[in-house]
């Protein structure tokens, strides 16, 4: 069926071609847009009857699918938190992939669950969980939460009682939250926006008034998510008083750490995280700042024992997989069953690194979006719209007698001359209906340099912005 032979020396030269690619790659633009009659074909193309030279089918993978986007790996794209992969967990995806091994038990993959419990375990102890804390790795961020969500559901409230389940969120709490709890019952009747401070941390005073409220017209609250790290501004809710409100009325505390958990492996700002070891539960993706290929995340559980109420089940096809039928399985611990080892990347980086280069590439991230609110607060026109917070700023250009919608007009133009020039990627997203500019400065091989000479570009697209959005406004009214 395969000519491995073939197969080899065709591995061997995509390897050889993509690490020069790689090499290469910050030397380029952040983007590729690809040209619209390369899609057309691709949409036009077919499945073939008889099969194509596998050479052939490679190159053109590599010459007309996979170099257009946005470049992730680029050090100075700034748009999105999944940054870069470290080439070592793209090594660790290759000899997982390679050896396609089904993770999902521990008798059928011994050394494998060996690893995933030894990195669960360290992970839950760098995050100051006590011993009988558990965990699984999960594709991403949504699939951790809505994992640590059932088992809260299923801990804290009857089958009888989940209409009247109600759930609290922040106003910056991540989207994945939300879509998670409807698919496990909690209707958007039942979840509560809490809105956030002047640093965009939910605001714990009108999380108690709500939880209060509902307590008195016959809901049953159940679940607050925190969130450390925000999407949008990096913002860690008051973990610590979130605790005390669910101590008081008995509800799990999930932690969306996603983004954020990652700063725990930190030697100097690991402090910033206090009150995470409270936590119930807590999803944390490797693929953001652990610098990990997509998908690789954790759900960590404060007891094990949860994750056994809500997943652990024994049809008649695993019996063998079971020995005496005490044995813990990867998929008695979460939803699937059929699942890859995406431990292994992860592992392999530890390894590699050491847990202290991580915690300096961590770092790095911190103190550049620290530099990068210092420098653009040297210009006026600049307003900071939420500093620097684990290595994310938002800031957005505001003349003086321009109107709040001709400032949204003119910062997005700005973003997308930014773009265009294809130096850097700076993207918008909007806080308290402004329209802002979003630098996620987390790459850990982006250079001050480079930095100052993105905010260069900035000022400059922002001189050229505002003579059209300013003539355009002129001629509007």
């Amino acid at each position: 069926m395969y000519d491995m032979g073939n197969y080899e020396n065709t591995a061997i030269n995509f390897i050889r071609d993509y690490t020069e690619f790689s090499m290469h790659l910050p030397d380029g633009p952040i983007s590729k847009k690809a040209p619209q009659y390369k899609l057309e074909k691709i949409l036009q193309q077919g499945i073939p009857a008889k099969g194509r030279p596998l050479d052939d089918v490679v190159e053109e993978l590599c010459r007309d699918i996979m170099p257009y986007g946005n470049h992730n790996n680029h050090p100075r794209f700034f748009g999105f938190i999944p940054s870069t992969a470290s080439p070592i967990s793209w090594l660790g995806d290759i000899i997982t992939t390679a050896y396609n091994r089904h993770a999902g038990s521990a008798d059928n993959q011994p050394a494998i669950w060996c690893v995933e419990q030894e990195l669960i375990r360290w992970l839950n102890n760098r995050v100051g969980f006590p011993e009988k804390a558990g965990g699984i790795f999960v594709s991403g961020g949504s699939m951790a939460n809505l994992t640590a969500m059932t088992i809260a559901r299923d801990n804290l409230l009857e089958e009888s009682d989940w209409s009247r389940g109600t759930a609290y969120l922040s106003d910056q709490t991540h989207s994945s939250v939300e879509k998670g709890l409807k698919v496990i019952g909690i209707g958007s009747s039942r979840i509560r926006k809490i809105p956030t401070d002047d640093l965009f941390r939910m605001d714990t005073q009108a999380l108690r008034r709500a939880v209060k409220e509902d307590v008195e017209n016959g809901f049953m609250p159940f679940l607050t998510i925190a969130t450390a790290g925000t999407t949008n501004t990096g913002s860690v809710d008051p973990l610590s008083k979130i605790r005390d409100i669910c101590n008081e009325y008995g509800m799990w505390m999930h932690v969306d750490g996603a983004f954020g958990a990652s700063v725990v492996l930190s030697e100097n700002y690991s402090d910033m995280l206090a009150g995470i070891e409270t936590a119930d539960s807590l999803s944390w993706d490797a693929h953001k700042w652990l610098f990990q290929t997509v998908g690789c995340s954790m759900v960590l559980v404060r007891d094990q024992k949860y994750m056994l109420n809500s997943f652990s089940v024994h049809p008649e096809y695993l019996k063998d997989l079971e020995k005496d039928g005490s044995s813990i399985n990867p998929w008695d611990l979460g939803i699937e069953l059929t699942r890859p080892a995406r431990c292994i990347k992860l592992w392999l980086t530890l390894q590699v690194m050491g847990c202290h280069a991580i915690s300096e590439n961590i770092e790095h991230g911190i103190r550049l979006a620290e530099c990068a609110e210092k420098k653009l607060r040297e210009n006026s026109t600049i307003e900071i719209v939420s500093p620097a917070q684990f290595g994310i700023v938002n800031f957005r250009y505001a003349p003086v007698g321009m109107s709040e919608r001709q400032r949204n007009m003119l910062n997005s133009k700005i973003s997308e001359k930014i773009l265009k020039d294809g130096y850097a990627g700076v993207f918008t997203t909007e806080l308290n209906g402004k329209k802002v500019l979003r630098m996620c400065i987390i790459h850990p091989e982006t250079t001050l340099d480079e930095l100052k000479e993105t905010i260069e570009l900035i000022d400059r697209c922002f001189t050229e912005s505002l003579e059209e959005v300013g003539g355009l406004w002129r001629k509007i009214s």
